[in-house]
């Protein structure tokens, strides 16, 4: 059995992601933020579902080696359509791309979020598949949208939270907040988990 860890230990979020850490705000817990130094290229043949509790994984042993008193937080996101991982667009043109391949489809946005302190030994892992649908979207709609939001650091070029909501037609999801990028209600799981008191 997993060895609780001492609710005096740090809080670190391993992500550079600033929803990430908007979200993990929404608790009320003083954290720290390191990036984690991890190559996020899929690999061969790797599947969205699997990339993303890897990259997860990854982000928080990375964090936790630095820092092995610290209880870890780190999280991934992978669109999934149709068996085909999309990451961030990082430019307009790309933007374009996904939107168009995406336009009537359902898609899964994949987030995977792992907790870990080394010190202690704790380590759990947990997805949260979101699944999307997109209302059929013309190239004005898809430029439009673009040009108002420029969500180009988000996995599938859309802001849920935002005016991309009217780009959709039905979420399905259990944790509301992992489409934004961190699933909300599984990190109070693994946090309890790992012997936390949360507000």
């Amino acid at each position: 059995m997993t060895q609780a860890v001492r609710i005096s230990h740090p809080l670190i979020l391993g992500s550079t992601s600033r929803y990430r850490r908007e979200l993990l705000q929404r608790l009320g817990l003083t954290f720290e933020v390191v990036a984690p130094e991890v190559d996020e290229t899929p690999l061969l043949g790797e599947a969205p579902r699997a990339l993303a509790l890897r990259l997860a994984s990854a982000k928080a042993q990375a964090v936790a080696s630095q820092h092995p008193q610290a209880l870890v937080i780190g999280s991934d996101q992978v669109a999934d359509l149709a068996g085909e991982p999309l990451g961030k667009p990082g430019s307009h043109e790309r933007a374009v791309q996904q939107l168009t391949r995406m336009s009537g489809q359902s898609v899964v946005f994949h987030t995977a979020v792992t907790v870990a302190c080394q010190a202690s030994g704790f380590a759990q892992t947990d997805l949260a598949p979101v699944r999307v649908r997109f209302r059929p979207l013309s190239p004005g709609e898809i430029e439009r949208y673009l040009r108002a939001e420029q969500p180009y650091d988000c996995a599938g070029s859309a802001k849920s939270e935002g005016l991309g909501i009217a780009l959709l037609d039905a979420i399905e999801s259990d944790d509301p907040t992992a489409l934004v990028g961190l699933p909300l209600i599984r990190v109070c799981r693994m946090l309890r988990a790992a012997g936390m008191v949360l507000p």
